[in-house]
């Protein structure tokens, strides 16, 4: 999975520099060539913006699951563990 991650944020760094060119090719252009431009832009942004959702609800459905699992984990003993720690010690050095 880390290296689907990996090889979508590739993906968006691509098309992303791509963007940046675009932006610098309009500068030079005439207004016939920039309609051309921006549709290739706002494609490219589309793409993105698809990626970005797919990410988020793969994590809110990861996210999910972590909670559903964590909802099953009894935390009682680690609880009991932690006042016993903070609670002072009536032996030698603990006040």
């Amino acid at each position: 999975m880390d290296d689907a991650r990996g090889a979508d944020l590739e993906r968006l760094e691509e098309r992303l520099a791509e963007l940046e060119k675009l932006a610098e090719e309009l500068e030079g252009v005439s207004d016939e060539e920039v309609v051309g431009i921006l549709d290739r832009a706002v494609a490219l942004l589309a793409e993105v913006n698809a990626r970005i959702e797919a990410g988020l609800a793969q994590a809110e459905g990861e996210a999910q699951e972590l909670g559903e699992l964590l909802e099953k984990v009894d935390f009682g003993p680690f609880d009991a563990a932690l006042k016993d720690l903070e609670r002072p010690s009536d032996g030698p050095g603990g006040g």
